[in-house]
This record gives structure tokens, sequence and C-alpha cells, in this order.
């Protein structure tokens, strides 16, 4: 059972919403031919083998994300639930606090250490055994 923690959630905002694609041409036509929205820039993640296209949506993103290669992380959730939401992503105020907390408190992570992702921004994600069954990504505040 993991242990309570004086809640800190009023510092958090919602950073973006991962979907997976398999294709990031097809996805950004949808984004900006019919709905009118407009991608802000394209990124490789090399160490994610992931290409990804991020869209401005209000005060959040959507982060279309395409595999590089079958093997790569988001390739084998395509074979395995196809396209979709993969992910959901808190900005928070201090990551490794925060990280901190949650390794006190019991919470799985995926990565053990902050990595670097799309704008250059430290990440970690929470695995969805923690969650209720949804892959959190957390990214320190700009």
């Amino acid at each position: 059972m993991a242990q309570q923690i004086e809640p800190i959630g009023g510092n958090f905002a919602l950073d973006h919403l991962g979907v997976a694609v398999s294709s990031l041409e097809t996805a950004v036509k949808f984004y900006e031919q019919t709905l009118g929205l407009k991608v802000s820039g394209f990124e490789t993640i090399a160490q994610e083998k992931t290409k990804v296209a991020m869209i401005p949506v209000g005060e959040s993103r959507i982060e279309l994300l395409e595999p590089t290669v079958p093997d790569s992380p988001i390739g084998r959730f395509l074979s395995k639930r196809g396209e979709g939401l993969h992910h959901i992503c808190l900005r928070v105020p201090d990551l490794r606090a925060t990280i901190a907390r949650l390794r006190a408190s019991g919470v799985q992570l995926i990565n053990s250490e902050p990595a670097i992702g799309a704008g250059g921004h430290e990440y970690v994600f929470v695995h969805p055994r923690s969650t209720g069954g949804v892959l959190l990504e957390l990214v320190q505040s700009a």
C-alpha cells in the first residue's frame, strides 16, 4: 500500500496528450486541414525512436507520435493496441522533488532518472500499474 503524502496537484498543469499514430503525415493532415489547427514543430527523439509533431490547443498541446522503427515503444504500442491515446503529460514545478515523493509513496516509474525529450524537456514516465491504467508522463515546468 502506498504511503499517503501531502497533495501538491494545484501546482500541476496539463502539458499535452500523446497520441500514437502510424503516419504523422496522415494525422497532421487531419488536424491541420480538417480541424484548422497548426503544427508548431516537428522533432525526432532518437532515444525513443520516435518522430513527434506538436499541435498547440489552448494552453496545452497534442503530441502526435510516430515510430521510426517497429521495435520502438510507440511501434510496440501500435502493434498491440493500434492508434490512439498513448499518454497524459503533466507539467510539474519541481520534477526531481516529485520523483522523490512518488518513490517514497511506492509508485512505479518506468525510467528511474529523468531523460531529455521533445523540446529539450526533462521527463519521467509513471507506470500504468500505479495510475489506474494510464501511462503518465511528468515534465519539468519551464
